[in-house]
């Protein structure tokens, strides 16, 4: 199965795209299988944190175009003649849900890249939260050198994750960006050796879960949703989302596990 669904014990879910053959490019029924694993993450209170990662040392090439484009555009003009509203459950919106464009996600995603994370890997990318890129990891947004528009959201998201010269240098030159350059700009969090790419994502996981979910899951949402606004709207969204979290079982349980000098038992209620 390309993309692999694997909830773990520890409440930690990893995402893998498994398509090496076509270096881990997606089609529309691929695209489908994506978007519907976020949304089961989206939905399963039992998993707290999601790592995304690819095999064979790709992490995603975006559309597979040799069969996307046929599908997409046979899906559109049955969908515009109103002779169906999806083909095998695939939507025209399955495309940007996969890559996290527009979708309210407020769990945690962490991303272990190894390889190439371009096209639709990298407008993925910016949906996610903590990215570990291995040695031999690069980045890019290509489809200027081919005189082509990446519609993603990596237009929109990246300027407003690194400062603007670093964004800019990113996309107007349209080159591949080695991962040592990426950490520089601010894109990633951590550069390992390639066999260090999941267990540094999973250390990552670790660290957040010691964390109260419900906690982790508002604060998520708060800068998410803020940044959609003016400051005026952020603060008010910052409060309506604290006094949600003050009033559950874990505000109880954090401070007296604190005070009983022991890891707290959380919930997630």
């Amino acid at each position: 199965m390309p993309i692999r669904y694997e909830p773990r014990h520890d409440h930690v879910l990893v995402i893998t795209i498994d398509r090496p053959e076509r270096k881990n490019a997606l089609d529309l029924y691929h695209f489908r299988d994506l978007a519907k694993a976020w949304r089961d993450y989206r939905d399963d209170e039992d998993l707290w944190v999601a790592i995304i990662t690819g095999t064979q040392g790709c992490f995603m090439a975006g559309a597979d175009l040799k069969d996307y484009i046929p599908q997409i555009t046979e899906l559109s003009a049955k969908i515009s003649s109103g002779e169906v509203a999806e083909i095998d459950g695939c939507k025209l919106s399955d495309g940007t849900d996969a890559v996290l464009r527009n979708v309210d996600l407020f769990k945690p995603v962490i991303a272990a890249v190894d390889g190439p994370c371009v096209a639709g890997g990298m407008e993925m990318l910016g949906g996610v939260d903590i990215r570990i890129g291995s040695e031999r990891s690069s980045f890019g947004v290509l489809e200027p050198k081919r005189g082509l528009f990446a519609g993603g959201g990596t237009t929109a998201r990246l300027p407003r994750q690194v400062p603007y010269a670093a964004a800019m240098e990113f996309l107007l030159l349209a080159e591949a960006v080695p991962a040592d350059r990426a950490l520089a700009l601010g894109l990633l969090n951590e550069v390992v050796p390639i066999e260090d790419v999941l267990p540094a994502a999973f250390r990552w996981a670790e660290r957040i879960l010691v964390n109260g979910p419900l906690a982790v899951r508002a604060t998520k949402e708060s800068v998410v949703r803020g940044m959609k606004g003016t400051l005026r709207d952020a603060y008010t969204i910052e409060q309506e989302l604290a006094s949600k979290v003050f009033q559950s079982e874990d505000a109880k349980e954090g401070p007296k596990a604190f005070a009983e000098k022991r890891r707290p038992n959380w919930k997630n209620r």
